[in-house]
């Protein structure tokens, strides 16, 4: 599995922080997206989204809650299809069965389209570990494989490089010329890749969505790199999440109209493609073997946690990055693993283990935004104070870890708010204690242990002069 980094967030968020050029693009770039999303949406109307997302929703659960009838219904289908279908457990058993079969073929070049369970699997370094060529063929993802770098965002993974930081990258790499405009860097990698594409012997994609009776994956990608992937390498191999399932060919109608919206604004992808096993005598492409490697990593254990099953309906749009005011200021990066912003947040505690995630369901400010924006209506903010309520209190076999000194400040809290007199009280004494640091109704820096973080990149309104029941009976003693 590749290495996770989360307990490292705190010292990554403030290197991001301190980082203006990374300030510049995320200011820039995911606003971006947030906007075009906004206006996909009302596009189609406000009604109208609410009934596919309804409709997605439902869907999702439907499947999660038969997951394993429809599991078995896709390797039925697969294998209908002529196509071999492989479970694996974890990342690692992923990984040999991939190498199987690369090495059972001779493989020496293996092209990629993007796929984020394969970044799980780390299945690029285990490749390179027996003498095998990785290549991603993504242009965000071929990005950052020159980088030495992990994905900073789902649905773009070089979202934190600038056109200059790509010029050199291609200069040091591929002893192209320093160039500014962003076609000709497209056209060197594009280049650069015609000839991987030509002399690679498999084909490795993920899958966006695996309709369980025809066994048909689908891929939505806005490159023509998916399609090249997929038809030209004699052996293609597809890696998915467990999760990734769908009942029905229909049911594709309802996602292909909220994924894309979702995700960067477009009514659809540039390329939607459906694949489900080895190409017949009648075609004039496609790979000669298929294989579809199902992973679990952990899934499974989610699947069988009532409180946090409803994580495993995301879609991977991003939509709640583009929108989370805390990934917006510390990127992909500081998260230390595959998956970021809110939805990262739920899934690497659960996958990787709390002793390594814990720190990352604190990264949020709760304010409901990533719920808005979810096509499939997961209530992250509910999922993300479960996971902190077991990483203070402990349950479902974490140990809780909170320190001394918060168990402390939160039985003081709960002591000063148990009553109406002793908020009274909490109220008279927190407006005394004020006055040294509030300033025009704001409280801008509180230079204390334990409180002062809080106010470095934020203002806090001070405590009003008079509760709202004192202003109500003072209202209602006037004439």
């Amino acid at each position: 599995m590749s290495e996770v980094k989360s307990k490292e967030f705190q010292s990554a968020s403030k290197a991001a922080l301190n980082d203006k050029g990374l300030q510049r693009l995320l200011g820039r770039v995911v606003h971006g997206f947030a906007d075009l999303r906004d206006a996909a949406v009302e596009e189609v109307t406000e009604p109208v989204w609410e009934q596919l997302r309804e409709r997605a929703r439902s869907i999702k659960q439907q499947t999660l809650a038969n997951l394993d009838y429809y599991l078995e219904l896709v390797d039925k289908s697969v294998t209908r299809n002529g196509g071999h279908v492989h479970f694996a457990k974890d990342a690692d058993e992923a990984n040999k069965i991939v190498l199987e079969i690369a090495k059972r073929h001779d493989v020496k070049r293996v092209v990629k389209s993007k796929s984020m369970v394969s970044e799980e699997m780390g299945i690029n370094q285990v490749l390179e570990a027996n003498g095998i060529e990785p290549v991603e063929t993504d242009l965000g993802e071929y990005i950052i494989q020159l980088a030495k770098e992990t994905p900073f965002h789902i649905i773009a993974p070089a979202l934190h490089k600038s056109r200059e930081q790509v010029s050199d990258l291609f200069h040091d790499w591929l002893k192209s010329q320093p160039t500014n405009e962003i076609e000709e860097l497209c056209r060197i990698a594009r280049d650069e890749l015609r000839d991987k594409f030509a002399t690679a012997d498999m084909g490795i994609t993920g899958a966006n969505f695996i309709v369980a009776e025809t066994g048909t994956v689908m891929l939505v990608t806005n490159e023509g790199n998916g399609r090249m992937t997929t038809s030209a390498p004699r052996v293609l191999v597809t890696l998915a999440g467990m999760e990734k399932v769908v009942p029905a060919l229909e049911d594709l109608a309802t996602f292909i109209r909220l994924l894309p919206r979702s995700a960067t604004g477009q009514r659809i992808s540039a390329y939607t493609t459906f694949l489900g096993g080895p190409r017949s005598a009648t075609d004039e492409d496609g790979p000669e073997e298929y294989h579809l490697v199902l992973v679990d990593n952990g899934r499974m254990n989610v699947l069988k946690d009532p409180e946090m099953r409803e994580v495993l309906q995301c879609i991977r749009c991003g939509a709640c990055l583009n929108t989370c005011p805390v990934y917006q200021k510390v990127g992909g990066h500081a998260y230390g693993w595959v998956y970021s912003g809110p939805i990262g947040a739920i899934l690497t505690p659960l996958l990787v283990g709390m002793d390594e995630g814990k720190e990352l369901p604190f990264a949020s400010s709760l304010c409901g935004a990533c719920k808005d924006v979810c096509p499939v209506k997961i209530d992250i903010p509910r999922l993300l104070l479960r996971l902190r309520g077991r990483a203070t209190e402990g349950g479902n076999g974490v140990k809780g870890s909170a320190p001394w000194i918060q168990k402390l400040m939160v039985r003081r809290w709960f002591s000063s708010v148990k009553t109406r007199q002793a908020m009274n009280r909490s109220a008279k004494l927190g407006r005394l204690l004020q006055r040294p640091v509030a300033r025009g109704g704001r409280i801008k820096r509180i230079p204390l242990p334990m409180v002062s973080g809080w106010t470095q990149q934020r203002d806090f309104p001070a405590l009003a002069p008079k509760s709202f029941s004192e202003v109500w009976r003072d209202s209602l003693d006037k004439p």
